[in-house]
């Protein structure tokens, strides 16, 4: 029985900025995003017939073909193949509608699960492109480490690592839609924009706080006065205890916060968590062998 197990990094974006519409209706965008070591872990099986989705501590929404099972028949149909009955586990950790790219990271990992098991000479390029087609972040999920995204964010720059730190990633109790926040955005003065340059000198220097200081998600400047009072109550809280930078990832909700000292950071934490279950530690992950 083929069968292959493999975790599956969030990402958070250290810098976030939104360049314009496309003439598809997607927008350009350009963004530095970072594999953290808060995951899922995902495990693929072939079996007699199928596709099925067994998912604990998530449920999948209901009559929607899900990231998983679009990204294995994007797989399947771009190797020529019938797609084999298959099923995917999921033990969730990652909560979603974060900004975490939870279901990327999923859907990245089923299609590495299913290279390794079917296909191990395929290009990651290759990987990239059917990730492309199930989602924006599916390419950067399938890469990982720390690349700068452009266009859909498919486009990916391998850049210097983020220097070890230690990261506290926190939700707050409420989900932001992302096709809303995207249309808030379209015809907004979005002020001065995250130096994504800068970042990336930063990191080729390997200097923490010169990149937490280069944080930056356009996403901030078009929250309500609602939504904005958790996501700058939090990053207050992470600053006041001693994070270098702090932003939201992504469409949000989640801010996260970079740490040099670790106990700094889990007394943050257990601050926060008294306020927001959903906080979490983490560290960055760099990008590995087994995502070429």
């Amino acid at each position: 029985m083929r069968t292959m197990t493999l975790e599956a990094p969030a990402k958070i974006n250290l810098t976030l900025d939104i360049l314009g519409c496309r003439t598809d209706g997607y927008h350009d965008l350009r963004m530095v995003m970072q594999s953290v070591s808060l995951g899922d872990t995902v495990t693929v099986t072939e079996t007699a017939g199928g596709f099925s989705l067994l998912a604990e501590g998530f449920t999948p929404p209901a009559g929607k073909t899900t990231l998983e099972q679009r990204a294995a028949e994007g797989f399947f149909r771009r190797l020529g193949h019938p797609m084999p009955g298959l099923e995917v586990r999921l033990i969730k950790r990652v909560p979603a509608y974060a900004g975490l790219g939870g279901g990327s990271a999923d859907a990245a990992a089923v299609l590495r699960c299913l290279r390794a098991l079917y296909a191990p000479e395929l290009p990651r390029e290759t990987l990239e492109e059917i990730g492309l087609t199930v989602g924006s972040d599916v390419p950067f999920c399938v890469r990982g480490g720390t690349c700068l995204a452009e266009g859909r964010g498919e486009v990916l720059t391998d850049l210097s690592p983020l220097p070890d730190c230690t990261l506290i990633l926190c939700k707050p109790d409420f989900d932001l839609p992302t096709p809303e926040l995207f249309a808030r955005v379209d015809g907004a003065d979005l002020g001065d924009r995250p130096d994504t340059a800068a970042l990336e000198r930063a990191l080729r220097a390997g200097d923490l706080s010169a990149a937490a200081g280069c944080l930056g998600n356009v996403f901030e400047r078009v929250l309500t006065e609602e939504e904005g009072t958790d996501i700058r109550a939090i990053k207050a809280a992470l600053l006041d205890h001693g994070a270098l930078g702090a932003a939201m990832s992504g469409s949000g909700p989640t801010v996260f916060g970079l740490f040099d000292d670790p106990s700094k950071a889990d007394r943050a934490a257990e601050v926060l968590k008294g306020r927001y279950r959903q906080t979490y530690l983490a560290v960055p992950v760099k990008r590995s062998r087994a995502a070429e």
